[in-house]
């Protein structure tokens, strides 16, 4: 949203002239504008077993997905970060493996 405010009451530019101006200066604020991208993600956890590692770390790299936390123990814990509109199928791809338990956390 951008608004423009008129201090200078006058006439002296006249309806085009008024439009002009406002056009400018919401292109010159619009031009020094920062852009930020925002998501609204769903957060797993993922436990497998550390030989099923390549099959979960393809999916990951398929979906393009986040790791946010991991634990490389007896057992491998992830926390991965999933967009909202991707995250049941994500969660259907991870459930197919059958070899991991996945939970929203």
């Amino acid at each position: 949203m951008v608004i423009v405010v008129r201090y200078f009451g006058g006439t002296k530019l006249g309806v085009g002239g008024l439009i002009n101006a406002y056009k400018t200066a919401a292109k010159l604020i619009l031009g020094e504008a920062e852009i930020v991208v925002k998501t609204i993600d769903i957060h797993f956890q993922l436990i497998f077993e550390y030989q099923y590692m390549n099959k979960v770390m393809r999916i990951i790299k398929e979906e393009n997905l986040e790791i946010l936390n991991q634990k490389m123990e007896l057992n491998c814990d992830f926390i991965i970060s999933v967009r909202k509109k991707n995250s049941q199928k994500v969660k259907d791809r991870f459930e197919d493996l059958r070899c991991l338990n996945i939970k929203e956390v």
